[in-house]
């Protein structure tokens, strides 16, 4: 008992005790820190698409490439672009047809039947189609030169294969 005494007292005299214990409230407050800092973060980018559908995302991944091309082009400057959809996405599923012909006295019954087919509780999609875009409107500083604004149209036009009665284009 009493050479653990000493051990102990020879410990605490140390330099390497006082350093010790400053360490372990330090590890202590950077798990503490973390743990508190990865939580709130985690109930923010757990889902981060959770706020936004499907069409949100593709628009918004529309309307930034159209910003970085129109702003190449010479002269436009800054730009800004809002673009509206016709509709959501659509989709062709994979399906299952069955016919069926019954006789009955003079009479001949045939029942077509599709049934979509399902693989694990999910329809199997054969074809996703995109929105349609329905209007574009832009807003670029280099506008007011028309042969300027005529190129922001064609691109616009080329990208997006939407008619220029469908585009605006504002200074």
């Amino acid at each position: 008992m009493e050479k653990l005494k000493n051990f102990f007292t020879k410990v605490k005299e140390s330099k390497f005790w006082q350093i010790g214990v400053v360490v372990v409230i330090i590890a202590a407050m950077l798990v503490g820190y973390f743990a508190i800092f990865k939580t709130s973060s985690d109930t923010n980018t757990e889902n981060p698409t959770a706020n936004y559908s499907k069409e949100e995302e593709y628009l918004n991944y529309l309307e930034n490439k159209l910003c970085n091309v129109l702003s190449k082009i010479s002269g436009v400057g800054q730009v800004a672009v809002i673009i509206t959809l016709e509709s959501g996405f659509s989709y062709e599923y994979a399906t299952d047809s069955e016919t069926k012909t019954t006789t009955s006295n003079s009479t001949t019954t045939t029942i077509d039947s599709d049934t979509v087919l399902v693989i694990d509780d999910e329809p199997v999609i054969v074809r996703e189609v995109y929105p349609t875009v329905k209007g574009v409107v832009v807003v670029a500083d280099g506008s007011e030169n028309f042969s300027i604004k005529m190129d922001i149209l064609s691109a616009i036009q080329t990208i997006l294969e939407v008619d220029s009665e469908s585009i605006i284009i504002l200074h």
